[in-house]
């Protein structure tokens, strides 16, 4: 397994069951995901970055509230909809389509080899964030995008091992990259798919 992936919990490792997707196991995953930003090892990415983390901070205060009643996303999500304010709702709305947001940049790198970062992540900005976002925020994310580094200097940092072994082949860093991403688009567009059919989605 590629070293990166290796320290952090894959999405293809959290649990799905009927009563949907267990909140705690999604909530590692994505923190995990949050150090592929700084794999990308550019400062424009931290505008991105805090905003993936402060809506995962959201859930996880919710879960910490009330545990029994926050098991999957899905039971989260249903038992706060009573509530005014329902903050963990709206953190976990943004959190996919930021999740999504980086699932398809890595996806496109995946899928065109020759391709450079910056043309992967501005590809999936304009099919999943942009039409979200103000004027300002599209700015943010362009200089973003730019910032991004060669794509050969990235896999090389995913491939590396920390402790200074042999880097992980390309091969098999592709096979864990596809399988982890693969996983990830399943749970974002499952949970997706919950919010529009309960209407979760309402009033943000």
């Amino acid at each position: 397994m590629a070293p990166y992936l290796d320290t952090v919990k894959s999405f293809a490792d959290v649990p799905i069951t009927d009563a949907g997707v267990d909140t705690l196991a999604f909530l590692e995953a994505s923190q995990g995901l949050l150090g592929l930003f700084d794999l990308l090892g550019s400062a424009a990415f931290t505008p991105v970055q805090s905003d993936l983390k402060g809506n995962i901070t959201k859930v996880r205060a919710r879960y910490d509230a009330a545990p029994a009643l926050s098991g999957t996303l899905e039971q989260l999500v249903e038992n706060e909809k009573g509530e005014k304010k329902r903050t963990a709702t709206e953190g976990l709305m943004w959190l996919l389509r930021g999740l999504l947001f980086t699932c398809k940049a890595l996806q496109n790198s995946q899928a065109n080899p020759g391709q450079e970062l910056a043309a992967a992540f501005s590809a999936s900005y304009e099919a999943t964030l942009k039409k979200f976002h103000n004027f300002v925020v599209k700015g943010v994310f362009a200089i973003a995008m730019k910032a991004c580094p060669y794509r050969a200097a990235f896999y090389e940092k995913l491939a590396a091992d920390p402790d200074g072994g042999e880097p992980a082949s390309q091969e098999r860093l592709n096979a864990e990259l596809n399988k982890w991403l693969q996983a990830l688009e399943a749970i974002v567009t499952r949970v997706q798919s919950f919010y529009e059919k309960g209407g979760h989605d309402k009033g943000f």
